[in-house]
């Protein structure tokens, strides 16, 4: 039987989220379901900026929003004090309309058109650059007051090669000689304030690449502020805090992780003539993974000479990353948490794509049609990767606090799936 963890609980053998009966959920609002847990995101976030500033007293937050752009979501972070890391306009728009101040966001974009620094300029949104290009049209639209530039600290990690964000293959990011034209140009432009950033890669949990990629971006900052002069504002880290996903996974630790880390920083600023920047770092899982849960009804159970496949109405296009990743998600039978797993099944989604399985070769119990499932850790990467593949409408999300629950997306519908299409003059 898996041990479950806040906000998910077991009651005589029923899921509850935070309180709230999973079966009342999914009865309510139907199903696919996300749920989300707002304690659980709190906490999260309240334990993480805890333990870094045990270590250092100028600590900054921006929540990676990609992970998870639900507007109820971003006023949760929003008023704990977070900041904001956008990687598309859509991102900023949603982070204003949320509540964030144009300074609590940061602008991390790679291949960035024109106009989209122009709509950034426009709400004096500072922007963290990729590349030359981006840099040289923003300083011909207007010269930010603030300006970082997203280095490659040449160590990149991930739990899948696609998440990996820095190294030799990698798209992201400045090399050194770069960075420092970088910092020249916009200082020479009239900037007057920095910062430095990089981003290894997603879902690591092992302590030592980012002490090694730290280590060399602090180098690199040195040589920058040595050649151009230039005082770093702050220095970020970047996000790519990993959560376990499958059951006895060692978790980070963070008391030792943020000591180590910090440690390391201080040490390097020191040494290196950087003084006292603000240290930012860019969780997205980290705060919202494990405070979500998807939620999807069986209906299909279905036995070949092979396999045994459990049908649910939840599938790639509700939840990607198993099919993107190879990625484990752990799944728990909503109604039936005390009975003993004694099949071994895959769990399949609706879609027409041989790839769609949520789960191959899981143990579960036995599994009936009409059954509720529940597919953790997809607070994060869950609807923001969704889709409408097949022509399946969205699912719907709701918001659970202390047996309080929400709907805070509404379900598409078919008619949604004709938003914004028309039909050519010469086929009317």
């Amino acid at each position: 039987m898996h041990m479950l963890k806040e906000p998910f609980e077991n009651r005589s053998g029923k899921l509850f989220i935070d309180g709230v009966p999973a079966e009342k959920l999914a009865e309510e609002f139907g199903t696919p379901l996300y749920v989300m847990s707002e304690e659980r995101i709190r906490a999260n976030y309240r334990r993480l900026r805890k333990a870094f500033s045990a270590h250092y007293g100028k600590i900054r937050i921006y929540y990676a929003a990609k992970t998870n752009t639900n507007i109820s979501v971003l006023k949760i972070l929003a008023g704990e004090g977070a900041h904001v890391d956008a990687v598309s306009p859509g991102e900023v728009s949603l982070a204003l309309k949320a509540g964030f101040a144009a300074d609590k966001i940061l602008f991390t974009g790679t291949s960035v058109r024109t106009d989209e620094l122009e709509f950034l300029a426009a709400r004096a949104i500072a922007v963290n650059a990729d590349s030359l290009s981006p840099l040289e049209r923003l300083l011909g639209i207007k010269t930010p007051e603030l300006f970082s530039a997203r280095v490659n600290p040449e160590v990149g990690a991930g739990h899948h090669s696609h998440v990996v964000t820095a190294g030799k293959e990698t798209k992201f990011g400045l090399w050194q000689d770069d960075a420092v034209k970088a910092y020249g140009l916009a200082k020479k432009a009239g900037v007057r304030r920095f910062g430095i950033h990089m981003h290894i890669g997603a879902g690591v949990l092992d302590t030592e690449p980012f002490l090694l990629a730290l280590d060399r971006l602090l180098g690199i900052a040195k040589k920058i502020r040595v050649e151009t002069g230039v005082e770093f504002e702050f220095v970020d880290m970047g996000g790519g805090l990993g959560v376990p996903y499958k059951p006895g996974e060692k978790e980070l630790d963070l008391a030792v992780f943020s000591e180590n880390i910090l440690s390391l920083f201080k040490k390097r600023a020191a040494e290196y003539g950087l003084g006292e920047p603000v240290f930012c770092l860019e969780p997205g899982r980290y705060l919202v993974c494990d405070a979500g849960a998807l939620l999807a009804a069986v209906n299909t159970v279905k036995t070949t000479p092979f396999k045994k496949f459990i049908g649910v109405d939840a599938g790639l296009n509700t939840l990607l990353r198993p099919a993107l990743y190879g990625s484990y998600h752990h799944i728990l039978s909503a109604g039936k948490l005390d009975l003993p797993d004694t099949q071994t099944c895959d769990v399949v989604g609706q879609i027409c794509e041989s790839g769609d399985v949520l789960a191959r070769d899981r143990r579960l119990p036995e599994i009936a049609e009409g059954d509720l499932l529940a597919v953790l850790n997809a607070g994060a990467y869950g609807f923001s990767m969704s889709s409408q593949y097949n022509s399946r409408p969205r699912a719907a999300e709701a918001l659970v606090k202390n047996g309080d629950y929400e709907l805070i997306r509404e379900r598409e519908t078919l008619e949604d799936l004709l938003a914004r299409q028309r039909i050519a003059r010469w086929l009317k």
